[in-house]
């Protein structure tokens, strides 16, 4: 029987042939077998497997090769070693982040390897390898400079991944995605990501319905996996995700409005990989759905945020429990209903706005309206919309007109319910025109194609695996990809310094849009006419009650001060007004003889015996 000498590529054909037939190979020692062959096979894979941990051993042999071999045939060339070393060092140090050295650290380690390696190499060609101290440097420094390497946590991760995913051959077979391969994986601050290349036929619905099993052979956290389409790429592509540390664990404070125009995308929270969630809500319709505590009010007080630092927006709100979500809101709020007859009144009031600016736009060929602080958009925003529908059924007439004809003329409906229900919404068309909607946490899966369309949970948007308030997934045209992300949280402190620092700056209702309504509240053959105190414009004007109020209070702080006078940060505690605002309003009644400054910081009314001027008038 003749000996044969068996090749390393010979062993690996045959052992992918034999993994395609389901067989796992065997190792079989005998006399046919060449030991030195595999011992060396064993050895250069035991060698790749751990490159990453290795790579400090390699650069350091790699510099020692190329030291003796300069030093032998090119002893001079120490001088260029040099010089390049240094602008290298330079360019790694300015430059790093466009090759990947985001971190300021790691751009400072990268620089410093580079000036060690090229100094000693230029060194060593210039004198050799061997002369003192130069081994000594070589060996020290390269071991002082391979603890960061070793101890770096996204070098770990990544090292982790690749291993992990390496069996992605033996996972696909076992879950049903036989014939998939990974191209590329990514590792970040919160796990990692890779792109999923699918065998001909499969689809991303088929990778999303082996969610579970995914997780379950990749060792993830239960819920710790996420699937999407590529965007603008083959249908055969899947981005898979894996959140090994949940970044939406904690709360995520709000830090102030990100919009000075209704034009801009609004801010809503932040999206899984840190980045932030911006929409846009000019001339679009919004619905917000999710169950008792999932987060919808803290959603609108976002939103609500945002919106008073836009000069080129009025808001109209109605709150049926009485004012309990929108009334902190008040002084930003033009409007503000919290019964079903002032509603009423309040929506009828929005389509005359409609009516006269649809009017007003075909009279002068215009197709939209522009939003400006002289002539602003209007938002409604209407929380839990069922039980308008309950308690002011004629009221949704007036929803439905708006929902259907108010993107041109920049009047939209932002509504907030917990179950968009075809009873719930009244029958009508509003569901069907909101063009963004934001998915709090339902309890069941037929809720999320409630509030996101028809099949959007098959389409892998699970809505019932939110697991914390304020996490949501948004639908909108910009983003058509399910992804979790979760609302800034405001505090009840915030959102009342928030509203009194924006309450100046609201804008009021153009000439056009009031000309309109004052016309429509005189109209002598209203619809609804089974209604008659709907023929009224009650309504309350929230913004002009509140500050009035709050001028009320700063009036009685000051006629109640001492005679050293009331301190600036007593009358902002008293009064909730921002620095600025108290200052103006202290100069302006200052300069009609109201008050005096007794001292720094320090104010009260003027009295009759400060000055032979009467007492002023306290309605100026």
């Amino acid at each position: 029987m003749s000996r044969r000498r068996v090749s390393r590529q010979q062993l690996r054909r045959d052992a992918k042939r034999m993994r395609r037939a389901g067989v796992e190979p065997m190792l079989i020692m005998g006399d046919d077998l060449v030991f030195d062959s595999v011992a060396i096979v064993m050895f250069f894979r035991w060698i790749w497997r751990y490159r990453s941990e290795l790579a400090p051993l390699g650069l350091g042999l790699s510099a020692e090769v190329a030291a003796v071999a300069l030093h032998i045939t090119r002893p001079t060339w120490w001088t260029g070693i040099a010089i390049a070393s240094v602008a290298t060092t330079a360019a790694v140090a300015l430059f790093g982040r466009y090759v990947g050295l985001v971190r300021g650290i790691e751009r400072a380690y990268a620089a410093y390897l580079v000036a060690l390696t090229g100094g000693w190499l230029a060194a060593a060609t210039a004198i050799g390898p061997g002369r003192p101290p130069l081994p000594a440097i070589l060996i020290i420094g390269g071991i002082v400079s391979a603890v960061p390497w070793w101890a770096h946590r996204r070098r770990r991760a990544k090292v982790r991944v690749e291993r992990k995913l390496a069996a992605w051959p033996h996972i696909a077979e076992r879950i049903g995605l036989t014939g998939s391969r990974i191209q590329s994986a990514i590792v970040d601050l919160w796990g990692y990501r890779f792109r999923l290349a699918l065998a001909p036929g499969q689809t991303v619905e088929d990778t999303i319905a082996k969610i579970g099993n995914i997780e379950s052979a990749l060792g993830a956290r239960r819920g710790g996996a996420r699937i999407q389409p590529v965007p603008e790429q083959r249908a055969d592509r899947a981005d898979v995700r894996i959140v090994e540390a949940d970044p939406h664990a904690d709360a995520i404070g709000w830090a102030g409005p990100s919009i000075t125009t209704i034009a801009q995308p609004l801010d809503l929270g932040l999206w899984e990989d840190g980045t932030p969630v911006l929409v846009s809500l000019l001339r679009r319709h919004a619905l917000f759905g999710g169950v008792a505590g999932a987060g919808k009010s803290g959603g609108v007080n976002v939103v609500m945020g945002n919106l008073s630092a836009a000069a080129d927006v009025i808001v109209w709100g109605i709150d049926l429990k009485r004012g309990m979500e929108l009334q902190p809101w008040a002084s930003c709020l033009d409007r503000i209903a919290t019964t079903p007859q002032e509603a009423l009144t309040l929506l009828r009031d929005a389509v005359a706005v409609l009516d006269g600016r649809a009017e007003w736009m075909a009279s002068n060929g215009l197709r939209v309206w522009e939003p400006t602080p002289d002539a602003p958009a209007l938002l409604i925003i209407i929380d839990e919309y069922a039980e308008l529908v309950d308690e002011a059924p004629d009221a949704i007439t007036y929803a439905d007109s708006i929902a259907r004809r108010g993107r041109a003329p920049a009047v939209t409906l932002l509504i907030a319910t917990q179950r968009p229900s075809q009873r719930a919404m009244g029958h009508s068309a509003v569901r069907s025109q909101m063009d963004v909607r934001l998915s709090f946490r339902v309890r069941e899966r037929g809720d999320a194609d409630l509030i996101l369309g028809a099949g959007m949970h098959k389409a892998g948007w699970h809505a019932d695996k939110l697991n914390a308030p304020g996490k949501f997934l948004l639908s909108a045209p910009e983003h058509d990809i399910p992804r979790r992300a979760r609302a800034y949280l405001m505090t009840d402190d915030t959102v009342k310094h928030t509203a009194v620092r924006h309450a100046e700056r609201r804008p009021a209702l153009d000439p056009i849009s009031a000309l309109a309504l004052s016309d429509a509240s005189r109209a002598p053959d209203e619809p609804h006419t089974d209604a008659p105190d709907a023929m009224q414009p009650i309504g309350r004007h929230a913004r002009q009650t509140a500050q009035q109020r709050t001028q009320d209070a700063l009036w009685s702080a000051l006629t109640e001060a001492p005679d050293q006078g009331a301190t600036v940060d007593e009358l902002i505690t008293t009064t909730g007004m921002s620095r600025p605002t108290l200052y103006r309003r202290l100069a302006t009644w200052e300069s009609h003889g109201r008050v005096r400054q007794i001292s720094r910081g320090r104010w009260r009314a003027t009295r009759p015996d400060d000055s032979p001027d009467d007492e002023p008038d306290e309605t100026e």
